[in-house]
C-alpha cells in the first residue's frame, strides 16, 4: 500500500521539515484521535504517549497530545519511555492507543511518531490509511463531542517489574555487563532491570542532553561498547537504540554479534526445549541465508516477511509463531510483549546462556554466514523498481545465476531518500561482480 504519510514505521522525518512540526504533529493527533472515533469497536477512548530524549520531542509530544484531546480523546503522558514500555503501557493502563515520539536510530535532528493499538500492536494498514485521509480531509476537530483530559504521571516501574520477571530474582549475581543506552529512552529503564537482577555492569550513552541521542554510541556504533567489554572483562555488551526496541550484543570477547546470529541463537535454543511453536522462526528479506540452514539443520523452518517489524508480528500472529525479528536487532517475544523489545531480547539471551552454561562467544557459532554485499544509492525520486528496465533486467540474470543458494534484494528504504541493494551467496567474488552490474544497471535508469 502506497502511503503519503506513513513509512515503514510511524511517520518520520527531519524536524522542522514540512512532516515532522508541532502543528504538523497537532494535525496527525487529531486524525488519529478521528480515525480511532472510526474504527475504535468499542475500545477507550484514551491514549497514553511517551517519547524519547530528543530536544524536539517535547513539543512534537504537545502537538500530538493537543491534537489528541482536541478530537476528544483523554491522554495520559508518561514522558521519557522506551518505545516498547509504551506499547504495554496502552495495556497496562488499558488506553484505545498508544503514542510514541521518537525517530528510533535515527539522528537527533530527525524525530517520528509511531502509534499502537490499545492492544500495543502496530496500526494495521486500514488504520494508516483512515488517519491519513483525516490529514488531508480535517472534518471536524472534536470526535466523541467534547475535548479529551490530558494528564501526566511518572515512573515506568509496571514495565521494570515485568522485565525483571523474564529471569529468576538475583539470577545476574555475579555477572559483569557493558551496557550502551545511545543516551535515549532506556537511560533510566534498562539499568534499573540489571540491577534489580543483580548484575554488576558499566554504563555508557547515560547523559542525555537533547542532541547527543545515537550519537556515535548504541545500536548503530556498538564498537566503543565492544572495547569497553574487553577493557572490563565482562560477560556481555548491550547496546540499544535511541528509543530501546532495538539491539546489538558483544561476547565476552568484545566481539559484536548480527541480529541474525541472535534469532539463531534463541530458535535453537526454543527447539531444543520444544517451545519453538511450529517449529518455525519468522524473519524479513533481510536476513542471511544462513538462519535458514541452521534452523533447518536442527529440524525447523524460516519464513520470510517483508521488512519491517510490522510484518513480522503480523505473520507471527497470523501462523501461531513465538518467535522472530529482523536482522537489524528487532527481536519479537509476543507471548512476554506485543513490541520488539531490546532489553526484552537481552533477557531470553541470558536465559539461554543460564540453561545452557554456555557463553555468546560459543552460542553464536550455530550460524554460517553466506558472504554478503550491501550498497546504497542516494535517490531524489523513488519510481516503482519495476519500472527500472536495466535494474530489473540484472535482478533476473543474477537471480538466475544464484539459484536456490544466493538472492538478490533491492529496495528502498522506507525513511530515507535511498536505494538500498543487497546480494548474497556462496562466493564472495561472485557477489561481488553482482553487486558491481546492479549499481551500473541502476545508474544507467538514472539513479544514485
Amino acid at each position: 500500500m502506497n502511503r503519503k504519510y506513513f513509512g515503514t514505521d510511524g511517520v518520520r522525518g527531519r524536524f522542522g521539515g514540512d512532516l515532522i512540526n508541532p502543528e504538523f504533529a497537532r494535525r496527525l493527533g487529531r486524525a488519529a484521535g478521528g480515525a480511532f472515533a472510526a474504527l475504535e469497536n468499542g475500545a477507550p477512548r484514551s491514549a497514553v504517549v511517551g517519547r524519547d530524549t530528543r530536544a524536539s520531542g517535547i513539543e512534537l509530544e504537545d502537538g500530538v497530545v493537543a491534537g489528541l484531546a482536541e478530537s476528544g480523546i483523554d491522554v495520559l503522558r508518561i514522558g521519557v519511555a522506551p518505545t516498547p514500555a509504551v506499547a504495554l503501557a496502552a495495556m497496562h493502563f488499558r488506553t484505545g492507543m498508544g503514542v510514541v515520539v521518537t525517530a528510533s536510530h535515527n539522528p537527533a535532528d530527525d524525530n517520528g511518531i509511531k502509534f499502537f493499538s490499545g492492544a500495543g500492536l502496530k496500526l494495521t494498514d486500514e488504520a494508516e490509511a483512515e488517519i491519513e485521509v483525516r490529514l488531508d480531509h480535517p472534518g471536524s476537530r472534536v470526535a466523541y463531542g467534547a475535548p479529551g483530559v490530558v494528564k501526566d504521571t511518572a515512573g515506568l516501574s509496571f514495565y521494570e517489574e515485568k522485565m525483571a520477571r523474564v529471569l529468576p530474582p538475583g539470577a545476574l549475581s555475579g555477572w559483569k555487563i557493558v551496557l550502551d543506552t545511545a543516551n535515549g529512552a532506556a537511560f533510566r529503564t534498562a539499568p534499573a532491570i540489571l540491577a534489580g537482577l543483580g548484575a554488576r555492569f558499566f554504563q555508557m550513552g547515560d547523559s542525555p542532553d537533547g542532541r547527543n541521542i545515537n550519537e556515535g554510541l548504541g545500536s548503530q556504533h556498538p564498537e566503543a561498547m565492544g572495547e569497553r567489554v574487553r577493557a572490563a572483562g565482562a560477560d556481555l555488551g548491550i547496546a540499544l537504540d535511541g528509543d530501546g526496541d532495538r539491539l546489538v550484543l558483544a561476547d565476552e570477547n568484545g566481539s559484536v554479534l548480527s541480529g541474525d546470529e541472535l534469532l539463531t541463537v534463541l530458535a535453537l535454543s526454543a527447539m531444543e526445549e520444544g517451545r519453538l511453536a511450529h517449529n518455525t522462526l519468522v524473519v524479513t528479506e533481510q536476513s542471511n541465508l544462513g538462519v535458514d540452514e541452521a534452523v533447518g539443520n536442527a529440524g525447523g523452518r524460516v519464513e520470510r516477511t517483508g521488512i519491517g517489524d510490522r510484518h513480522v508480528i503480523a505473520r507471527m500472529r497470523s501462523g501461531g509463531f513465538n518467535l522472530g525479528g529482523e536482522s537489524s536487532g528487532h527481536i519479537l517475544f509476543p507471548e512476554l510483549s506485543p513490541a520488539g523489545d531490546g532489553m526484552l531480547a537481552v533477557l531470553k539471551t541470558i536465559e539461554v546462556m543460564l540453561r545452557t552454561g554456555r557463553p555468546l562467544s560459543e552460542l553464536r557459532r550455530a550460524l554460517r554466514h553466506y558472504p554478503q554485499v550491501t550498497s546504497t544509492l542516494r535517490v531524489g525520486e523513488k519510481p516503482e523498481i519495476g519500472t527500472l528496465v536495466h535494474l530489473t533486467a540484472t535482478m533476473r540474470e543474477a537471480r538466475a545465476v544464484l539459484g536456490n543458494e544466493g538472492r538478490v534484494f533491492v529496495r528502498y528504504s522506507g525513511t530515507e531518500p535511498k536505494l538500498r541493494l543487497l546480494v548474497e551467496g556462496r562466493e564472495e567474488a561472485v557477489i561481488s561482480k553482482w553487486m558491481t552490474k546492479l549499481r551500473e544497471s541502476a545508474a544507467s535508469d538514472g539513479l544514485g
